[in-house]
């Protein structure tokens, strides 16, 4: 039963390749035939991801239905080089690409550079691009480059404000990435974290650990390590239990 569904939900994306194809040869003008393959593009590009998340179809299969959408994206921009929002699907496609590699290869695809320069495109010609921002921002973390990341959600938390966990979050996977003899810079970013983020917001990436493992086990600050331990409490989040055990036993030796 669970295969049934999986073949009709591909079949969707068939029948949109063949009616953004039919749109193709019915256009009258660039502006329409550049909208017809960039769907065209957006179809190949979800039955690729779908099939192969699904292993549906093997390495290779997945390869060249992706080169077809590249190849319309492409050609929906030669049509409308001026219209950012094909610079956005193209990217949109190239990031999603390197999620789904990174799944298989936990390491940085090489898909990821194509998408920066396509959202990097689209900021270009409209630098208050909410979407553009946030997706620029998920590329250069995803690339290791927090900090471009955290002047890009600077950028889209300036416009909107609700935005503003992703810039903690950035300053969060900053802080955790340093080296152990580098803990000075890992403090200030995961205290910045901490400072940004409100109880309700969505983060993803958790500060209150790493920076209590550099005050408990490197730099044996435990009034400071206390203050971390209120502000998660207060915050109802989680604190490994080591460290709670460890700063007990700081107060039994005063």
């Amino acid at each position: 039963m669970y295969r049934m569904y999986q073949s009709w939900y591909v079949s969707r994306y068939d029948g949109e390749i063949r009616r953004a194809g039919q749109a193709i040869a019915a256009s009258r003008n660039t502006t329409q035939r550049s909208a017809a393959y960039a769907d065209r593009a957006d179809a190949y590009a979800e039955k690729a991801r779908y099939s192969r998340l699904m292993k549906l179809i093997a390495g290779e299969e997945y390869n060249k239905l992706f080169d077809l959408a590249v190849q319309d994206y492409n050609q929906a921009i030669a049509l409308d080089p001026d219209n950012a929002e094909m610079y956005y699907r193209r990217g949109n496609a190239y990031y999603s690409r390197a999620g789904l590699d990174m799944i298989y290869e936990p390491h940085t695809s090489v898909f990821l550079a194509p998408a920066k320069a396509d959202f990097s495109r689209v900021v270009e010609k409209n630098p208050k691009d909410i979407m553009a921002l946030d997706m620029l921002g998920l590329t250069d973390g995803s690339r290791g480059d927090w900090t471009q990341a955290i002047a890009d959600f600077e950028q889209e938390a300036a416009l909107k404000p609700r935005m503003r966990f992703r810039v903690s979050d950035a300053y969060c996977n900053r802080g955790s990435s340093y080296p152990g003899e580098k803990y000075d810079l890992a403090i200030s970013d995961l205290n910045q974290a901490i400072q940004i983020r409100g109880t309700s917001d969505p983060c993803e990436c958790e500060p209150y650990n790493p920076l209590l493992a550099i005050y408990v086990k490197q730099t044996r600050e435990y009034d400071k390590a206390r203050e971390v331990v209120a502000l998660a409490q207060r915050s109802g989040k989680w604190i490994a239990p080591e460290y709670l055990e460890q700063l007990k036993a700081s107060n039994a030796n005063r």
